[in-house]
């Protein structure tokens, strides 16, 4: 059968669909910054903030077997065409493409829904100051009196309340970084996978590499995007900067974490050619 049939698989319709709501949560998780600075519970907000980043980790171990699943399928199609530059491989190209996108949308939809993140996290940090446990305030949320009342709090986005936001107190070396950090994150795994088709002989040595192209990025993001953030939560709290720059911060993160994501794809092909070349190189091919 023509391997441009197996476009639209079970396995790429999951990956697409964690992609997105891995993506959302990580947005949404830059809410508890504002929340705490807010609530005056940096230590608090950060707890969550490690528990939405956390959640959204362990989401994506689901969806990267389902990457395994369609690079799997190409990769036999390349084999038995006796070439890297088959259909099939184009084909898994694009489901890479789609999946990348998707978690662009995701992005983009935790963008929109920050208003909504925040009213969660503030509304969190006050339940787990009540009852001294975190999984019992999550449990409060699924009673139906609470449910109801989150509901009719959820706010909508406002693009009046964004265009009153300003650039000029918020670091750009700062936003720069997070447009790398994030267009290298977005295409680790899948540009890593993409290799693994590209040069099926050291294919394990490629997928295996996804971690050490991912480390750089969260360690670019640890030491600098990160703490920086941090610092303007901190004097935001204590008075020295208004809060505004936090809520700019927030945004503005949000916003160039959507652009390099799109810029990503731009990265997808030349990334795993590199990736590929250096595990030939490493596997003596």
């Amino acid at each position: 059968m023509d391997a441009s049939a197996h476009f639209l698989t079970w396995q790429l319709l999951a990956a697409i669909l964690l992609n997105f709501v891995v993506q959302c949560l990580l947005i949404g998780a830059y809410a508890a910054r504002l929340a705490g600075a807010l609530s005056g519970r940096i230590a608090t907000a950060i707890s969550l903030f490690n528990l939405f980043m956390t959640a959204s980790r362990v989401a994506t171990f689901f969806y990267t077997p389902m990457l395994g699943s369609l690079s799997d399928r190409a990769a036999a199609y390349a084999l038995a065409a006796e070439s890297s530059r088959s259909p099939a491989v184009s084909t898994f190209e694009w489901q890479l493409r789609s999946i990348v996108f998707a978690g662009t949308l995701g992005a983009a939809a935790g963008t929109a829904l920050l208003p909504t993140f925040l009213m969660l996290f503030m509304r969190g940090i006050a339940s787990f100051e009540r009852t001294r446990s975190v999984p019992r305030a999550m449990l409060r949320i699924f009673q139906l009196r609470i449910g109801a009342d989150v509901a009719r709090s959820i706010k909508r986005p406002s693009i009046t309340a964004l265009r009153r936001l300003s650039l000029r107190r918020v670091p750009k070396n700062l936003l720069l970084f997070n447009v790398v950090v994030s267009g290298v994150y977005a295409i680790g795994v899948v540009g890593a996978t993409y290799a693994s088709v590209l040069d099926p002989a050291a294919a394990r040595t490629a997928l295996l590499s996804s971690g050490l192209v991912n480390g750089f990025a969260m360690i670019a993001f640890t030491l600098i995007v990160d703490p920086g953030s941090a610092l303007i939560t901190d004097e935001a709290a204590k008075g020295q900067r208004p809060m505004d720059d936090v809520k700019s911060l927030v945004a503005y993160l949000s916003l160039t974490t959507i652009a390099g994501m799109l810029l990503s794809q731009f990265a997808l092909v030349p990334a795993a050619i590199i990736v590929a070349t250096g595990a030939r190189l490493i596997a003596g091919h």
